[in-house]
């Protein structure tokens, strides 16, 4: 018996990293899971790799995709017990490089994306359901170039206390969770020299290394489960101690 057992999930960003690492351990727990990503490819294979699992291919920032995603949901006609809001992009950039057509882009994906997901999963959310959002330790840091990232992940972090606030009346936990660096694809914008910054960026975490995925997701699955039942509208650092210490 897994604790997810008869439950429906649904993981934005579900084809790699933190996302595809999250779904597979519901899916372990025995939840039935609904990834979506932009890459069809990656996301049915991904999908495959969990099992118990289908891909519904969309762009989070686009109404009708997530429509989309959450008629195939609803078809189920089990509702929906979790959701982890994880799909994010990331583009580095000094003030005096950011083009406007990447700083929209980022909040489109990591701030209406958000926004859209929860908001048009509201219809289908059990009573009790959790919501989990990916915020980030960089919404708080002030690093060089990553201003517009951090902002909008500021943002999503004060999306999770206001939902808390106004879904507690169904009983529906909304948390945030705030990695610090991951082994992730995000890594890829540094291109060949992705490995030797993540050694760099590790030198700045206390426990001398970045994450894997998986150790995201454990907290992630923590937050959706009834473990965390007295767990709401928190703020969770995975970072390894780096905005602690």
């Amino acid at each position: 018996m897994g604790q997810f057992d008869g439950k429906t999930a649904v993981v934005t960003g579900g084809s790699t990293g933190i996302g595809l690492a999250t779904a597979e351990r519901l899916a372990t727990e025995g939840a039935h899971v609904f990834i979506t990503g932009r890459r069809e490819t990656e996301l049915e294979k991904a999908a495959a790799e969990i099992g118990n699992a289908t891909a519904v291919p969309g762009d989070v920032s686009v109404a009708a995709d997530v429509d989309r995603l959450y008629e195939r949901v609803r078809e189920r006609g089990k509702g929906l017990d979790v959701l982890f809001a994880n799909a994010a992009i990331q583009h580095l950039a000094r003030l005096d490089e950011l083009t406007e057509e990447n700083h929209d882009r980022i909040f489109d994906i990591n701030v209406k994306g958000t926004f859209l997901t929860v908001q048009k999963a509201l219809p289908l959310l059990n009573d009790g359901a959790s919501v989990i959002l990916t915020a980030s330790t960089s919404a708080e840091r002030g690093d060089e170039r990553f201003g517009a990232y951090g902002a909008s992940k500021a943002a999503v972090r004060a999306y999770g206390r206001t939902w808390a606030n106004e879904l507690v009346g169904r009983g529906i936990r909304v948390n945030v969770v705030s990695p610090g660096p991951v082994d992730t694809p995000l890594f890829e914008v540094f291109g060949e020299r992705a490995d030797e910054m993540k050694a760099v960026v590790a030198t700045a975490v206390p426990a001398r290394r970045i994450a894997a995925p998986d150790e995201i997701a454990a907290s992630v699955v923590f937050l959706a489960s009834t473990q965390s039942s007295f767990v709401h509208g928190a703020n969770l650092y995975v970072d390894g101690g780096m905005n602690q210490i």
